[in-house]
C-alpha cells in the first residue's frame, strides 16, 4: 500500500477543515476565535513577539498594559481570518454577499471608471482581505498577483476560492505586472498588496508610522502608465456579524512619480486603514525586517529571530 506523502496529507486536511467550517455561521467562527486567539497568543512565541515588537515601535505613547491587551486582541481577529477562510472560498456565494453588511465607498470605484480611468485597490492585511476579493470580483473585472502557497497541494484550492467570482489570479513577475497594465488600460480593476516588503531592489524605504519600512515602488509605475485611480479598500470585521466594505480616498502622495514620494503615500493609506480598528491589522508580519537586515548593529538584534 502506498502512503500518501505527509505534505499532501497535510493540504488535505486543511481543505477538508475549511470545507467543514464553510457551514459555520459567522457567529460561531467569532466565538471560536476567542479560543484559538488566546492559544496562539500563549504558545506562538513568534506571533506573540513579533506583534508586541511592531506595537511598540508604533504606539509608543501606549502603556505596556495597553499593548498587551491590543497584542490579544489582534491575534483574536488574526486566527478569525483564518477561520474565515473557508467561508470566504467555499461558501455558496450567497451566504458570503449577505455577511457583506454595507458597502462604504463604491463611488470611488464607479466615478473612476466613468472618466474611463482603472482602479488600483490598495488591500493590507487588515479586516479580511479574501472577503474584499469575493465582493471586488463579484462587482469589477477584477486582477490581483498570486504567489503560489508553500503547500502545493492547498494551491488548487485557494486559487479556486479567489478565482470563483471572476477574479484573474497573475503571478508576481514581469508577466503578472504586464497583465495588470493591460487591465488598467481595459479601466478595470487590480489589487496590490501595499504592506508586504518586496525583494531587495523593488522598493525603497519610506516612514510608516514613522519608522522606515522597506516599501515596494510599483504603484508609481502602473499609475504614470495608466493614470488610474487609487483607492485603499478593506474588509472590516463587525465582530459576530459580518463585514463592512469600506474604499477610502488615496492620499495624494501615492500619484507622485517620485519613488519615495509614492511609497510614503501607500504607507500613510495603510495606516488610514488601520486607524478604522488597530486591532482588525496584521501585527505579526515582520514589516520593519529590512531595516532590521540594514542595521545589524542595533541593539536588539541578537533577538531578530523572534522578528
Amino acid at each position: 500500500m502506498t502512503r500518501m506523502p505527509r505534505h499532501n496529507a497535510r493540504a488535505g486536511a486543511v481543505a477538508w477543515l475549511w470545507r467543514r467550517l464553510a457551514r459555520w455561521p459567522l457567529a460561531r467562527l467569532w466565538r471560536l476565535s476567542r479560543v484559538t486567539g488566546a492559544l496562539v497568543y500563549r504558545l506562538s512565541e513568534r506571533e506573540r513577539s513579533v506583534t508586541q515588537r511592531n506595537l511598540a515601535a508604533v504606539y509608543p505613547e501606549q502603556s505596556v498594559g495597553e499593548r498587551r491587551a491590543l497584542t490579544r486582541q489582534s491575534l483574536r481577529h488574526s486566527s478569525a481570518t483564518m477561520l474565515e477562510l473557508g467561508h470566504a472560498w467555499m461558501a455558496p456565494p450567497e451566504r458570503v454577499d449577505a455577511g457583506i453588511l454595507a458597502v462604504h465607498g463604491r463611488d470611488k470605484l464607479d466615478g473612476a471608471r466613468r472618466e474611463g480611468r482603472g482602479v488600483i485597490v490598495l488591500a493590507p492585511h487588515f479586516g479580511n482581505w479574501e472577503v474584499l476579493n469575493f465582493w471586488l470580483s463579484s462587482h469589477f473585472p477584477f486582477t490581483a498577483m498570486y504567489e503560489p502557497s508553500k503547500m502545493a497541494g492547498l494551491d488548487p484550492v485557494i486559487r479556486h476560492g479567489r478565482e470563483r467570482q471572476g477574479a484573474s489570479l497573475v503571478p508576481t513577475n514581469a508577466r503578472g505586472v504586464a497583465a495588470l497594465l493591460k487591465a488598467l488600460k481595459r479601466q478595470e480593476a487590480i489589487g496590490i498588496l501595499p504592506d508586504q516588503e518586496p525583494s531587495w531592489g523593488s522598493g525603497v524605504f519610506a516612514p510608516f508610522f514613522h519608522r522606515d519600512a522597506y516599501t515596494a515602488t510599483l504603484l508609481p509605475k502602473l499609475v504614470a502608465r495608466t493614470q488610474a485611480r487609487v483607492v485603499t479598500g478593506v474588509a472590516l470585521r463587525v465582530p459576530g456579524q459580518g463585514f463592512e466594505i469600506h474604499f477610502l480616498d488615496a492620499d495624494e502622495r501615492v500619484y507622485s512619480a517620485d519613488d519615495v514620494t509614492s511609497a510614503t503615500g501607500v504607507n500613510a493609506c495603510v495606516e488610514a486603514a488601520i486607524a478604522l480598528d488597530p486591532a482588525q491589522y496584521q501585527w505579526e508580519y515582520k514589516r520593519y525586517r529590512k531595516v532590521i537586515e540594514e542595521q545589524l548593529d542595533l541593539p536588539n538584534y541578537r533577538d531578530f529571530r523572534l522578528y
